[in-house]
Order: C-alpha cells, then sequence, then structure tokens
C-alpha cells in the first residue's frame, strides 16, 4: 500500500521504521509537527520523525494545522491507500481523514477504551495498573474512540517509569502497526468497535502535575514520580527553590510527612505512610546528582521540610 505516515516525537520512530523497512508498502509521505525551538541554545529543530524522513529521502509535510487548503491539496495528490499515526500531535478534520481509503489507523499506547487521550503510559503508571498494552484503530471523529484493529498487552514492572514503559511500547507497537497494514492489505483484519464500558481518560500531562504531594501514601508518591520520568520530571521544593527528582525508593521506617532526614545511608523523605529514600536530585541549573551529594552541599538544618 502507499503509505503517509503522521507521528512526531522519538517514541513513533520504531513505527516509522519498521514500515520503511516494509517489501509490502511504500512510505510516499511523512507528516510530522513544524520545526520548534528547543533545547538551552534555543535552537530551531526538526522532530525525530521529520530527522529519519529526511535521512531516507522522504518528503516531509509540516502543516501547523491539517485543515490548510495547502496541506489537503498536498495530501490528495499523494493519494496514499491508508495513513498510519503515532503521536502525531493535532486533530485531524472530517475532510483529511476521508482522503485515504483505508483511512488514518492510529497506534495508541493503551488497551482501549482505558485511557484515551494524550498520556495513556502516564496515566496508566499513576492509576497503578497492573497491565496496559498497545491498540492500533480506525481514527474517527471522537477522541480515540474508533474500532479497534489490533492489540498487545505489557506488564507494568514495580519499577517502570513512563520513559522505561514507553520504550518497550514503542518497539512492540511498531510490530502491531505494520502487521494491522499488512492486515488490512489482505482484507482478513474487521475493527470491532470498543467498548462502553471501562473508558477513561489520560490528558496531557503538565508541570503542575509532576509536583509531588508528600501528604499522599508513599505507594502514591512513588507512582507520580515515576509516571512523569523523563519528563517533565517531578518536582517539589526546599528553601523556596525548585529541585527535580527522580524514582524513588520505599522504605519500612516512618517519619512525619514532607520531614527530610539525611543519614549515611541516604536521604529519607516522610509520607503519609512510611518514607521513601531519594535517589537522584537535580538542583536548579545542574545536572541530576546523587541525594547525599546534593544533601551535603545543601548543609539542611534538623527537621528540615521539603514540598
Amino acid at each position: 500500500m502507499r503509505l503517509v505516515f503522521a507521528g512526531t516525537p522519538e517514541p513513533a520512530v520504531p513505527s516509522l521504521r519498521r514500515l520503511l523497512e516494509s517489501t509490502r508498502h511504500e512510505v510516499v509521505a511523512v507528516v510530522t509537527r513544524p520545526d520548534a525551538v528547543a533545547g538551552r541554545g534555543r535552537k530551531v529543530s526538526r522532530s525525530p520523525i521529520g530527522q529519519l524522513a529526511d535521512e531516507h529521502g522522504i518528503p516531509v509535510l509540516t502543516p501547523r494545522k491539517p485543515a490548510e487548503p495547502e496541506f489537503v491539496a498536498q495530501l490528495t495528490e499523494l493519494a496514499p491507500d491508508c495513513c498510519p499515526v503515532v503521536a502525531y500531535g493535532a486533530l485531524l478534520p472530517q475532510q483529511v481523514l476521508d482522503i485515504p481509503r483505508y483511512g488514518w489507523v492510529n497506534l495508541h499506547f493503551s488497551l482501549l477504551p482505558a485511557w484515551r487521550g494524550a498520556a495513556p503510559v502516564q496515566a496508566a503508571i499513576l492509576a497503578g495498573d497492573e497491565i496496559t498494552g498497545a491498540a492500533t484503530f480506525l481514527i474517527e471523529k471522537g477522541l480515540d474512540t474508533g474500532p479497534v484493529f489490533g492489540v498487545l498487552t505489557e506488564r507494568i514492572g514495580v519499577t517502570d517509569t513512563a520513559g522505561t514503559l514507553l520504550g518497550r511500547l514503542a518497539e512492540s507497537g511498531a510490530r502491531l502497526l505494520d502487521s494491522t497494514m499488512d492486515g488490512i492489505e489482505d482484507g482478513v483484519l474487521q475493527a470491532v468497535p470498543q467498548a462502553a464500558e471501562g473508558v477513561s481518560y489520560a490528558p496531557k500531562v503538565d508541570v503542575e502535575a509532576a509536583h509531588v504531594r508528600w501528604d499522599q501514601p508513599a505507594l502514591a508518591v512513588s507512582r507520580r514520580i515515576r509516571s512523569v520520568t523523563p519528563a517533565p520530571g517531578a518536582w517539589t521544593e526546599i528553601d523556596g527553590k525548585r529541585i527535580k527528582l527522580g524514582p524513588v525508593e520505599l522504605v519500612e521506617e516512618v517519619l512525619p510527612p514532607r520531614v527530610i532526614e539525611v543519614r549515611k545511608s541516604g536521604v529519607f523523605v516522610g509520607t503519609a505512610t512510611t518514607a521513601v529514600r531519594l535517589d537522584q536530585i537535580q538542583p536548579p541549573g545542574k545536572r541530576m546528582m546523587p541525594a547525599l551529594d546534593w544533601a551535603r552541599g545543601a548543609r539542611l538544618e534538623p527537621g528540615a521540610v521539603i514540598g
């Protein structure tokens, strides 16, 4: 089939790479978000998907909005049979959805209808789910509501972060998307409507959602931190300064909520239940460092509180 692939961030790269390697399908163009300013140098950079397409000499379309007449005309001229999508990052109008004869097929990193929306992996970790997965479905007007072609499951480990879990799902999901394209072309896949029960939503994770709440149980604190690692990164405050935190270790001893205690064995913070041991800390303007190294330089007063 003639494919126009739509995607933007790094988790979409394994899917595009696999489709580029396919002997059955031809990626004739890529759609990605416009080049953006990023990094400390504030340089304009191509999205990871745009970079991969450039390396393979594939045309890259970067509409600011998919409803732009110029983009609609370009896509119509390309005449794709199907448009696979992985984390593109923009809503597609109906006139665009109607162009490919097999529609737009999205790879979504959850077991739909659970965790529809922008941040399904983060939501699954925060909620304490033990199993998650990925699904391919036909995009329609509603938010992640279309009928499903295929699914895969993935166990969430107790130390998984959003980054590690999404990395695994990106690889296994690429195989699922590839097989979905094969099945559609062969006419052997029938999309099945999503269940009406079990619907949940995963909105985009903003910086405020990454604020650690030390008045919650230790397990909830750990899940919140893991769910926003590596981005946007969990944070708290001490002495009026915002610091970022890496994943923490659950311990058995008890400290009052928010109290931070420095020992030879580590840096501990109290929660609503048992304490947690901090592992990595990033002070303002510096890189991540071991929590004990940070504590030596911070010279905390006895009974200091965090958050």
